[in-house]
Formats: structure tokens, sequence, C-alpha cells
């Protein structure tokens, strides 16, 4: 899909959120809170596993829930897709979670939404992020999973990506979209996460998420992560 020349028409179909939290099944679980809650990697490794040489994954979101795209209008969200799309992968593997928070929280309307990613697209920005960025050493594969707004993920993803360390492990993209697939998100992340590898990714259209564990399963099978 086009970058930001697109008509408006055309850009407000490009963004489509995801939810604002998660617990997976499968993961660590937060003990308090509503149902936008977030989990973080435990202090002590657990066992080993066979899908990466350290033996642990971290699945790392930014999700969006309010007003969002939808076949060519608008709903409003309570769960964000991205974090219905986290869940399933939550639902067959065992995995740590890290939520990725806005220190200033996106708008709940889809038009001021869309117009903030476009400023900062154009400047370059790197959104500030609330929480304590999570220490990678323990693990070999990260996932990061963020809707894709205006063909690429949210700017707060680089903030993360380059702040993080990276190197040395496996990174694969997970997006929800209303049309752009993984959009730049695989050629992104290889700019940015310097020293790591970009696998292939996993892309749920938006509005098909709730029917799409056959497509995560598979995905998740190829990468040997279930």
């Amino acid at each position: 899909m086009p970058g930001p020349l697109l008509s408006r028409r055309s850009l407000l179909g490009a963004l489509v959120g995801g939810g604002s939290a998660l617990a997976l099944a499968g993961c660590s679980r937060p003990t308090t809170g509503s149902p936008t809650m977030t989990a973080t990697p435990p202090a002590t490794p657990s066992g080993p596993s066979p899908a990466t040489p350290s033996g642990r994954v971290l699945l790392a979101y930014f999700s969006r829930h309010g007003e969002n795209y939808w076949y060519g209008g608008r709903r409003t969200l309570q769960v964000g897709n991205t974090e219905v799309l986290a869940r399933m992968i939550g639902d067959q593997i065992g995995c740590d979670v890290h939520r990725i928070e806005a220190a200033e929280p996106y708008p709940a309307g889809y038009d001021d939404t869309v117009a903030r990613n476009v400023r900062e697209q154009e400047a370059d920005t790197r959104p500030a992020i609330a929480n304590a960025l999570p220490d990678l050493s323990a693990y070999g594969t990260v996932l990061l999973a963020s809707p894709i707004w205006n063909v690429q993920p949210p700017m707060i993803m680089r903030t993360f990506a380059e702040g993080v360390d990276l190197a040395g492990r496996v990174v694969l993209p997970v997006t929800t979209h209303a049309m752009s697939g993984l959009g730049r998100a695989p050629e992104i992340y290889a700019a940015v996460a310097r020293g790591a590898r970009t696998g292939e990714g996993l892309a749920v259209r938006g509005e098909r998420v709730s029917e799409s564990a056959d497509q995560v399963r598979s995905w998740l099978a190829a990468r040997e992560l279930a």
C-alpha cells in the first residue's frame, strides 16, 4: 500500500489498531488488574525448550483498542485485534510477555490516531515508552507484535527495537492489518534490530483475527515454536 501520500480515504483504510494489554494462556500472568493486564518475564528461566538456543521466547507487543477500521467503516473494540491474535499465540506456546505502553497514550478516536501516526512517521519520531524495557539476555526468539499503520508498525515499535539488545536473537514480526500484510515490518526490524536475524512473520487481517486459529497454528509449527 502507498506511503503517507495516500488519499484520506486510503490512509484511513491503512490503520488497524490492536488492544492495549494482554494476558496469555501458558505465559506469565499478572495477579491483579483489569482486562487490560500485562505480564512480565520471571526472574528465573524455566526449563529448556527446543524452540530456540536459549529455550525461551518473549512476545513483546503494542496494541490499541477503541475506535478501529472495520470493513471500510468504524467499530469500537473493547479488545484490540493485536491482543486477540496474541492470545491465540499464547494458547499454543509457553512464553513470557512484555507489554509496550506509550508514555502518551494514543487517542481513542480512529481519525485522531491516524493523524498522530502520520505526524510521527513524517518526523521519524521515537515515541516514549512508559514502562521499563525488558532484559532480553535469556531469550533466543522475540516476537514483535503490533498493528500496521500506514504500511508500517507504529513508530513506538522502533523505540522498543532500538532500546533493547536484540543481537544474536531471532526476531519474528507479528502484525494485524487492514490490507498491508506485514507492510514494511520485516525491513524495518532488520534495519533497527542490530545483530538480530529477522525471520518470516505472521500477518492477519484485523477483522478476521478471531477466525485465524488455524493460520496461527501453522505459522507457529513452521517456526518450530509449537
